[in-house]
C-alpha cells in the first residue's frame, strides 16, 4: 500500500485518493497498521484525538479495513495508559472502529475463540486460518496474507493468550505467522504501555538502553529522540484537548472512543483465479511482445519468462475473463513506459509503468485493476503508447499475470 501510494503520488493521484481502492488494490493491507503506533503513543486516553489523526494519515495509503487496522492499534495504546486488563483494552479499542466492519468482526471472532479454547491458541489459530486465511485482495491466490485485519487478529491472539507475559505474547504472535515481525511488535508495545519501561524484564530494558542513541538508518532520529518527541506531542495534544501540562505532571481529559464512518474497500469481492501471461487462457497479443527473464540475486537462479513486454506504439495485449473484477499485474521499472487501458472497448485510463525511486524497481505489481463490473464476460486491453516520462530509460510495458475476481461472501 505504501509503494502504491508513492506511485500514485508520482502519477498525480494525491491523498486521500492515493489510498482509495479505485487507485490502490492494497487498500486493505497492513501498511498503516504497522505505522500507526506513534498516534496511540501520543494520544494517552484520547482515542477520539487518535482517530482524527489516523483518519487523515491512514487514507494516504489505505482505506476501510486498512485504515481501521491503524485506528485499532492506536486505540489499543491510547486505552492501555489507563487500563491494565487486556480484554478490556481490546474491547475499548474496538469501539474506535465500525462494528459492521470485517476488521471488527475478525477481532470479535478471536475473542470468541479465546473463550472457546482458553488454553489452546493453536486450536484457535486453526479456526481463524480456516475462516479468514484466504480472505485477501492484493496477493490473492497465494499463501502470503498481508491483509490488515488478519494480522490484527494475530496481535490480539498474542495479547489474549500471552496473558501479560512479554515473551509468551511475542512468541504466540510470531508463531501465528504472516507479518510475524510487526504483529509481535504491536502486541509487545501494548504491554509496554501497560507496564511502563521500568516494568519490563531487565534484559529487555538493557537491550533498549544499549541502542537508545543509535540513529535509525537514513534518519537523524534515535530511539531516545523518538521517545522525547512523542512525549512532547503527547503534552501538546493533551493541552489542546482540555488537559494540563507542567514540569511535574500531565493531566489528561480522558475521551470515550467513537468509531470512524464505515468504509468497505472491496465489498463482496473474492478471488477466482490467477493466470500467468504465458498461459494461453484468455490472453491475446498483437505486435512484437517479447519474453523477459532475469537473474534473481536472492535465489541465485535464472528466472525465465517472468513477463511479456513491448515498447512499440500500437502493440496490444488483452485478457478475456468471466467475473466482476480483474487486476493486471506487471513490472514497475526504470525503462517503463505508458499504455492506454480499455475495458470492454471503453478507454479507462493511461497508465505509466516507470518507477525508479531510490533505485528501486518492483515486479508483479498491480498496474491496473477494475472492480464492480457486472457479472459476465469482459475483456481488458492494454495498448502500448510508445511514450514515456523524460527520466525513463524506455517505453516498455511489462505484463506478468491477470487476477480475476468474482462476487461472493467473505469470512
Amino acid at each position: 500500500a505504501n509503494v502504491q501510494a508513492r506511485k500514485n503520488y508520482y502519477d498525480s493521484i494525491f491523498p486521500p485518493q492515493s489510498g482509495n481502492p479505485e487507485f490502490n488494490l492494497h487498500a486493505d493491507d497492513i501498511d498503516f497498521q504497522i505505522e500507526a503506533d506513534y498516534i496511540g503513543f501520543m494520544c494517552p486516553g484520547m482515542p477520539q484525538s487518535a482517530n482524527k489523526i489516523a483518519d487523515k494519515i491512514g487514507h494516504i495509503m489505505n482505506y476501510g479495513d486498512g485504515v481501521y487496522g491503524g485506528v485499532f492499534v492506536a486505540g489499543l495504546y491510547a486505552e492501555a495508559y489507563f487500563e491494565n486488563d487486556i480484554s478490556k483494552i481490546i474491547d475499548k479499542a474496538l469501539l474506535s472502529i465500525p462494528a459492521e466492519s470485517d476488521y471488527s468482526k475478525i477481532i470479535k471472532g478471536v475473542i470468541q475463540l479465546h473463550n472457546q479454547y482458553p488454553a489452546d491458541w493453536r486450536a484457535a489459530w486453526a479456526h481463524l486460518q480456516a475462516k479468514w486465511g484466504k480472505i485477501q485482495i492484493c496477493a490473492s491466490g497465494t499463501s502470503f496474507n498481508i491483509d490488515a485485519k488478519f494480522n490484527g487478529a494475530f496481535i490480539v491472539m498474542g495479547l489474549l493468550y500471552g496473558e501479560g507475559d512479554p515473551a509468551k505474547t511475542m512468541e504466540i504472535a510470531t508463531r501465528c505467522g504472516q507479518d510475524s515481525d510487526c504483529n509481535p511488535s504491536n502486541a509487545m508495545a501494548v504491554l509496554g504501555v501497560i507496564k511502563g519501561f521500568s516494568g519490563l524484564p531487565a534484559a529487555y530494558q538493557e537491550a533498549v538502553k544499549a541502542i537508545g542513541d543509535s540513529l535509525f538508518v537514513n534518519t537523524n532520529y534515535s530511539f531516545n529522540k523518538a521517545v522525547d518527541k512523542t512525549f512532547a506531542y503527547a503534552q501538546k495534544l493533551a493541552v489542546e484537548n482540555g488537559g494540563q501540562s507542567n514540569d511535574k505532571e500531565l493531566k489528561i481529559k480522558v475521551q470515550q472512543p467513537q468509531p470512524l464512518v464505515l468504509e468497505d474497500a472491496f465489498p463482496k469481492l473474492v478471488f477466482q483465479k490467477r493466470v500467468h501471461v504465458f498461459v494461453r487462457d484468455g490472453w491475446q497479443t498483437k505486435g512484437k511482445w517479447a519474453s523477459y527473464g532475469y537473474y534473481d540475486n536472492w535465489s541465485k537462479k535464472e528466472v525465465k519468462d517472468q513477463s511479456r513486454f513491448s515498447g512499440t506504439a500500437g502493440d496490444e495485449i488483452s485478457f478475456t475473463f468471466e467475473g466482476t473484477g480483474v487486476s493486471i499485474e506487471g513490472n514497475w521499472v526504470k525503462d517503463g513506459g505508458k499504455a492506454d487501458v480499455f475495458v470492454d472497448s471503453q478507454l479507462k485510463r493511461t497508465i505509466d509503468c516507470y518507477f525508479n525511486f531510490a533505485n528501486q524497481e518492483h515486479q508483479n505489481m498491480d498496474i491496473y485493476h477494475i472492480t464492480n463490473l457486472p457479472e459476465g464476460k469482459h475483456t481488458i486491453r492494454l495498448v502500448v503508447k510508445g511514450e514515456k516520462r523524460p527520466e525513463s530509460a524506455g517505453t516498455n510495458v511489462y505484463i506478468t499475470n491477470a487476477v480475476v475476481f468474482k462476487t461472493g461472501i467473505k469470512g
